[in-house]
């Protein structure tokens, strides 16, 4: 039987004669197929943009490949974030991911204590909980926790556990299939709803609209709803306000890279778990230099995991850090300043800083000093307020409406949409 990998190399090359090389270059390049099931190839690239590229664009160019080869029709997804692997309702790990396991340090403190209390007592505390921040911190593990600790103390709830984006796509299908009706039985008489990366329902209204509509019946009944994102509900710029309103009824509750101390109580229970034994120095490395979240510290161990299991189990320190230090590479990517951003940008329109900082309305300025917010607002983790300073400090609202605008380019104009895809390499080659 034909893997996904070998079905997805199949229909690439149907696609090279449909169309054109740059265009695969640029949009497939790093578009990967994870599962091929009941008639459904789910597909998966990293970048939000290049899927709603995909989506919008070159979707049924994909289904007729497909037809072509199994002369049927053939449903595709295209899923975006850090994990491909698609997870099904209620399908969440009963061991690997508890309260127990989680590693609470002052980075993440509060979210675990109301995840706990949520957990403990449902729709009684904070309804609905929202946690947020940068992927990898464990937010997952947090809505796992919680489903784990409700399934044992209410065996009879209805526990449901859904991405944001596959909520999208049930949607859609039950559209298509008539069982739009089903598709809200289902949610609709859930006692506990988890939704893992709530932002990717934004910008699209019919979801915006049944989500509404179900987060409204669960808490006008008394059900717990818990969601995480990747920011704070009135930084998702291209979400319903009426859905940021309700978002915040609840309790916000926020996760932050973990700090030293935390880096090494994560590496020493996760070796652990792996039966791996680490010496403390390399423990320390580790620690000290990855730095952002705690999937990389788990990438790391994984490696040494299969580094000493290659090897042997005579590994001294010195061959350890140089597996280490070649797998840093990986992870600790380049991260422009806003003022490098600002720089490439000049050099590719042609414009003084002084002019991209500044007040100028020339069509050609306006688009280089919005693009200038849009990267800095992609490549960076500054706010929208700190983003207004860098020029001029201009108000959160003008820099949502600069990334407002585009976004709204990109979709509707090609070449601009290559113009930002170039700029931003550029930027990351440093060239």
């Amino acid at each position: 039987m034909n893997t996904p990998a070998d079905i997805w190399k199949l229909v690439l090359g149907l696609l090279q004669g449909r169309l054109q090389a740059v265009t695969l270059d640029a949009w497939f390049d790093d578009l990967t197929a994870v599962e091929f099931k009941d008639d459904t190839l789910l597909l998966h690239t990293p970048d939000k943009f290049k899927k709603e590229i995909i989506d919008e664009r070159y979707l049924q160019t994909i289904k007729d490949a497909l037809r072509d080869l199994f002369s049927a029709d053939i449903n595709v997804i295209v899923t975006t974030g850090d994990a491909p692997t698609p997870i099904a309702h209620n399908n969440y790990p009963e061991d690997e991911y508890t309260f127990e396991q989680f590693i609470v340090g002052s980075s993440n403190k509060f979210a675990h204590a109301a995840a706990t209390a949520v957990a403990n007592n449902p729709a009684k505390n904070y309804n609905p909980l929202f946690i947020y921040g940068q992927s990898g911190l464990g937010k997952t593990h947090l809505l796992y926790a919680i489903a784990n600790v409700v399934r044992r103390d209410h065996p009879s709830f209805r526990i449901i556990y859904i991405k944001g984006e596959d909520f999208t796509n049930e949607l859609v299908n039950s559209i298509g299939a008539g069982q739009v009706q089903e598709f809200r039985d289902k949610y609709r008489l859930a006692a506990l709803l988890l939704v893992d990366d709530i932002q990717f329902v934004a910008g699209k209204d019919r979801t915006q609209e049944e989500f509404f509509h179900t987060f409204n019946a669960l808490y006008e009944a008394n059900k717990q709803i818990v969601l995480t994102s990747d920011r704070p509900p009135k930084e998702i710029h291209t979400l319903e306000d009426r859905l940021k309103t309700r978002f915040e009824w609840g309790l916000l509750a926020d996760i932050q890279p973990p700090d030293y101390e935390t880096r090494m109580a994560i590496i020493k229970n996760k070796a652990a778990l792996l039966g791996v034994q680490l010496p403390d120095d390399i423990s320390s490395f580790i620690a000290e230099n990855l730095t952002a979240n705690v999937r990389q510290i788990e990438g790391a161990l994984n490696k040494l995991l299969a580094y000493r299991d290659l090897l042997g189990n005579q590994v001294d320190g010195e061959a350890v850090s140089r597996a280490v230090k070649d797998m840093l590479k990986k992870y600790n990517e380049f991260v422009p300043s806003p003022s490098l951003i600002i720089e490439y940008i000049c050099r590719y329109y042609d414009v003084d800083e002084e002019q991209v900082r500044g007040q100028g309305r020339k069509r050609d300025l306006m688009e280089a000093r919005q693009t200038a917010m849009y990267l800095i607002r992609r490549m960076t983790n500054l706010s929208l307020n700190d983003i207004g300073k860098e020029f001029g400090d201009r108000d959160h609202t003008t820099v949502l409406h600069s990334l407002d605008q585009v976004e709204k380019k990109m979709r509707s104009d090609p070449a601009y949409a290559e113009k930002v895809k170039e700029i931003t390499t550029n930027i990351n080659n440093k060239k």
